[in-house]
């Protein structure tokens, strides 16, 4: 227990205000939409904005990229979920891609993984390569579902937030391992209330 509570002391003693205030705006945006709160996206912007500077000194580009796209996605999503129609003041439904349409994205999604991993692994020096990849290239689609209000969004942000949770707990990313711990958690929430919303 001592193994696991001794740097994860460490990690809260250096951790960052901006660091911080970046962790509190992200689950205040996981709680917000799940009460499908348009605000949601606002929260996601500053702090996405916030971890692009902060993975871009720490010469984390994948990551800098990605946070970088999440926060285009805010400013997106935002839109999307307020405006829908030509008359611009109907709010976007739940909604649902089905079986065939999932099953179809998650081969496209794991091949394209698969593809990119595999030139990850042995053209550089990434850690987890594959799992990395897997994670980075359905985080992307998923964002475009989450904008767009598709209920399936939160199944899969639950299986790549437990995957991350795996990496960093080995990179020794401990504090970031309990913000992915919360992700899930909360994904499994947002997931069943939504669920109510969309069959009501």
């Amino acid at each position: 227990m001592e193994t696991f509570l001794n740097p994860l002391i460490q990690t809260l003693q250096s951790t960052s205000s901006l660091e911080a205030i970046a962790m509190f705006l992200s689950i205040l945006y996981l709680l917000l939409a799940i009460k499908q709160n348009v605000w949601c996206f606002v929260a996601a912007f500053f702090s996405t904005l916030i971890y692009t500077i902060i993975f871009f000194d720490a010469s984390l580009l994948m990551d800098s990229f990605l946070n970088a796209y999440y926060l285009i996605m805010a400013i997106y999503g935002w839109y999307s979920w307020k405006y829908t129609n030509s008359n611009k003041k109907a709010e976007l439904k739940i909604s649902t891609l089905g079986i065939n349409k999932n099953i179809k994205a998650i081969f496209l999604l794991t091949t394209l993984s698969l593809v990119l991993g595999y030139y990850m692994k042995n053209y550089t020096n990434a850690d987890y390569a594959y799992l990395d990849t897997f994670t980075t290239v359905f985080a992307i689609f998923n964002t475009y579902l989450l904008a767009k209000k598709v209920i399936e969004n939160w199944l899969y942000w639950i299986v790549i937030d437990a995957i991350s949770i795996y990496i960093y707990i080995n990179k020794a990313f401990y504090l970031t391992a309990i913000l992915f711990t919360i992700y899930t958690i909360l994904a499994i929430v947002a997931f069943i209330k939504w669920k109510k919303d969309y069959e009501n």
